[in-house]
């Protein structure tokens, strides 16, 4: 019955592409181009084998809105009109939706959404890997007993490397879900007086590395990991109030380390000896911003990692965070949200090309979106950082003149919901108001690289959004991925390549 289904399945598709040629759009690009995508995935296979290495990419922020305008940017930046272009992962042949909220929360918070995709159950709001049945956000006596078993660890425990790197401080959410568990993610660098028995993010990252479980770490945050009072490499002050110098431990106990591009193109990558790579005191600088002669950038970073891990023969994990895409959007910046999700494609590419679909399962996804937005009736090619242009009658690309609003002034293709750039400003009375209404936009100013997006509701920080993420997935079961999922789901595909589909 199965053969006969599948010569019927045959017999069909070419009696469809025999009547398609008939069609008087047959000719057409968009059909042809329609009708190659639908052979391809026709005759797509899923790959069942274990998978060695695991690669889990993670735009912090960038939700189906965001990476919408990362693609117009990256393609417009080529000289393209921006919409029909494809970033790397937009061409991995899986996709799934994801839901994001976590257990008590309906717009989520990073740290709970990174170790849920690390664990494989939903948490708590501001905490990191503490069971929800038991965790307490804030309250440290919570953690005893909740502490959930992380990817990287079980990884490790089978002779897997483990690999973690971010744009965002080490300690921050997203990085810190690799290898932490606390009931406070801002616990980086101390705790509480009285949570005798709790450890700052900092310190769970040099035990983790002590321990063998987490074998490279590079991104920023190194305030965390010095003394307040002793001064950093650059000369910034440390942030510890235990006097601890984890750095100088972590020398000691014959890591490498680095802190700027001399010292990160200086390290011996051939898997020997443990990396830290911490190269600002805060976060690492927005793309848009770096010095190259200063640090390096986050595909650099993840070429370095990947030559690295892949020294292991029993395979690897490695977390990749660009985590600045989510700054710039708090910040109702988008010219830097979309310059880092450009590198960040970079840095897909990168891996997709480092290696090899038959053993390594590569995911790209975000832990949430943002209150972004996009306006009016823009013609093609209107510029994602600038004016919304017209749409003319018997051409492809937008007219000359901006689409006005209601108040007769033009506005951009990209807003947000609320922040910073809020048209309803606070008045001397305490009140908030608009009394002049909104700026008189020019091209220019719009796509200046400082430009705040205009935004409805006044707020310091632009929110995060509750709405679904993407996944975007290729190699060893990445099939699986389909749909709309839970995003705890993720680490369950993740073990179950690993295991080779075994449970």
């Amino acid at each position: 019955m199965k053969t006969l289904a599948l010569a019927t399945t045959a017999i069909a598709l070419a009696i469809g592409s025999a009547q398609a040629q008939d069609l008087p759009q047959a000719s057409s690009q968009w059909f042809t181009d329609a009708q190659a995508t639908l052979n391809e995935k026709i005759a797509r296979q899923p790959i069942t084998t274990p998978a060695k290495n695991v690669i889990l990419f993670v735009a912090d922020g960038m939700g189906v809105g965001t990476n919408y305008a990362i693609r117009l940017f990256a393609g417009q930046q080529e000289g393209k009109l921006g919409e029909e272009h494809v970033l790397p992962h937009e061409a991995f042949p899986y996709l799934a939706l994801v839901k994001t909220y976590n257990v008590n929360a309906q717009t989520p918070d990073s740290a709970p959404t990174a170790g849920s995709m690390n664990t494989g159950v939903k948490q708590i709001f501001n905490t990191i890997n503490l069971a929800p049945e038991g965790g307490v956000h804030d309250d440290c006596a919570s953690e005893e007993g909740n502490r959930l078993t992380t990817f990287a660890e079980m990884m490790s425990g089978e002779g897997k490397s483990v690999g973690v790197i971010s744009t965002a401080r080490l300690t921050h959410a997203t990085p810190a879900a690799v290898y932490a568990k606390t009931a406070n993610r801002n616990w980086e660098g101390d705790v509480p007086e009285s949570c005798t028995g709790s450890k700052d993010i900092a310190t769970q990252l040099f035990d983790q590395m002590q321990a063998g479980v987490v074998d490279l770490a590079m991104g920023g945050g190194r305030r965390y990991f010095v003394p307040a009072g002793t001064p950093t490499d650059e000369g910034g002050d440390g942030r510890r109030k235990d006097e601890v110098n984890l750095v100088q431990q972590a020398k000691d106990a014959g890591v490498q380390y680095a802190w700027n591009t001399e010292t990160f193109e200086g390290l011996t990558l051939d898997g020997s000896t443990p990396v830290l790579g911490l190269f600002e005191d805060s976060h690492m600088a927005y793309e848009a911003d770096r010095d190259p002669a200063e640090e390096p950038s986050l595909e650099e970073m993840t070429r370095a990692a990947i030559q690295y891990l892949a020294n292991n023969e029993d395979g690897y994990y490695l977390e990749i965070e660009a985590g600045r895409v989510d700054h710039a959007n708090h910040d109702g910046n988008a010219y830097r949200t979309l310059t880092d999700g450009v590198e960040f494609a970079e840095a897909i590419a990168a891996a997709d090309a480092l290696t090899n679909d038959e053993d390594t399962l590569i995911i790209v996804t975000a832990d949430h979106e943002h209150a972004i937005a996009f306006n009016g009736y823009c013609g093609r090619g209107s510029p994602i950082l600038g004016l919304c242009m017209e749409i003319v009658a018997g051409q492809v690309e937008h007219g000359e003149k901006p689409e006005l609003a209601d108040d007769g002034k033009p506005y951009t293709v990209i807003g947000y919901l609320n922040g910073p750039g809020a048209v309803i400003k606070k008045q001397a009375d305490d009140s908030y108001a608009a009394p002049e209404g909104r700026a008189e936009l020019t091209q220019e100013e719009a796509t200046d690289i400082d430009f705040v997006q205009e935004a409805m509701i006044p707020m310091s920080s632009e929110s995060h959004s509750g709405e679904d993420v993407a996944i975007y997935a290729k190699g060893p079961f990445a099939h699986l991925f389909d749909g709309t999922v839970e995003q705890n789901y993720i680490f369950h595909v993740m073990d179950y390549a690993v295991k080779g589909g075994a449970q």
